[in-house]
């Protein structure tokens, strides 16, 4: 009788065990978690709240600031360095690339996006893109959603997702120097994918989509993850850190101006574009360090470097354009294997004396015996 009894309380203490495991708490009670709750939990996509406020960047306020630009590159996929973001051309092992996902989040509502505006962009709700108008523009098939089974309201199947004509990226940069920190900050504020169609009369004609605020997206790119180059196979990178980190390469084609000008309509020569293009870059990647004010020690270092090349010029060695000296080794360097001092060297070497009584009778190996015996005595 024990035993049994003994039995059947292990028994009840077992089947708790197992009802515990398979519970969950809602509102102060206990129910049982089922295949409907699994599958929320999978379709939320464990973007919160708190995560999104994690990945916002707080501006700066103004009284911070002491230079602030405005620049709109253009990011063509077809440069090896932003490859990145255009493949896998299909959905493989649950990775897509920057498009699928941006549309996947705008169809069904996730993140807001914006008319382009052609450099008068303005994030505010007025300017929300109505998405069936934004599909029936470009030709994107989608059906609405029906049924409970449907995450978004519309629905587009992947085989009309327009992924491999979008070939270039709208990005808007923001370069700014922080009087608190002394440095120089870039932060990118919204991307616009971009349609490379090809018209009735041939050509290719370029057709901006909408924007995104970068922010919005950030959460869901850091869950994205990319390999940069092919010798690499491990994607160490998400699209997030490839975008905060600079890998992307792109031109500049607009900088916020007063006449709302582009780069080809204020330089229609190519080559001025191309030189003010550079000359914009320079000037923003080097405005901090022009800002910097050096220490005796580096401005020492560098006065000793600028007389030690204007001495080397005076001597006749030619030194070529953009050579930098970066200390006195590689100065060092330099004029060992300058071939006017090598010639120098060996002209003003001295040959060793001999004595004018012994010259006649005496070669140098006698001399050197002669030495050898006058050390002895």
């Amino acid at each position: 009788m024990k035993t049994y009894r003994k039995f059947l309380i292990a028994l009840a203490v077992a089947s708790t065990a197992v009802a515990a495991v398979a519970q969950v708490e809602n509102a102060g009670g206990v129910r049982r978690r089922t295949d409907r709750d699994k599958k929320n939990t999978r379709e939320q996509g464990a973007v919160t709240d708190r995560m999104q406020g994690f990945f916002t960047q707080k501006a700066p306020h103004d009284a911070d600031l002491q230079y602030m630009r405005e620049i709109y590159r253009q990011i063509d996929l077809q440069k090896p360095e932003n490859t990145p973001l255009y493949y896998p051309e299909d959905v493989i092992d649950n990775q897509k690339n920057l498009f699928r996902l941006m549309l996947e989040l705008v169809v069904n509502g996730d993140v807001p996006a914006y008319e382009y505006l052609d450099g008068r962009e303005l994030f505010t709700d007025e300017y929300k893109i109505n998405v069936p108008e934004m599909l029936d523009r470009f030709g994107i098939y989608y059906t609405e959603g029906r049924g409970s089974g449907q995450r978004g309201k519309y629905v587009i199947e992947e085989a009309d997702v327009p992924t491999t004509q979008v070939l270039t990226y709208y990005v808007i940069e923001k370069w700014e120097f922080d009087r608190r920190s002394h440095a120089m900050k870039t932060r990118v504020e919204a991307i616009c994918p971009v349609l490379n169609r090809v018209g009735d009369f041939g050509g290719e004609t370029r057709y901006p989509m909408f924007w995104v605020k970068y922010d919005q997206l950030r959460p869901y790119l850091a869950s994205q993850y990319v390999f940069l180059d092919d010798d690499n196979n491990l994607a160490q990178y998400s699209i997030d850190d490839y975008f905060n980190l600079g890998m992307y390469k792109g031109d500049i084609y607009k900088t916020r101006n007063l006449r709302n000008l582009s780069m080809a309509q204020m330089y229609p020569d190519p080559d001025d574009m191309a030189r003010a293009q550079d000359s914009i870059d320079n000037r923003l990647r080097n405005y901090g360090k022009d800002m910097w004010v050096p220490t005796r020690e580096e401005y020492l270092a560098q006065k000793e470097r600028e007389e030690e090349i204007a001495k080397a010029i005076a001597a006749g060695d030619t030194i070529p354009d953009r050579t930098v000296v970066s200390d006195k080794s590689s100065l060092a360097e330099t004029k060992k294997s300058s071939p006017r001092k090598t010639t120098r060297k060996r002209s003003a070497a001295k040959k060793p004396k001999v004595s004018s009584g012994s010259s006649s009778s005496s070669s140098p190996n006698s001399s050197a015996a002669k030495s050898v015996r006058r050390r002895k005595r």
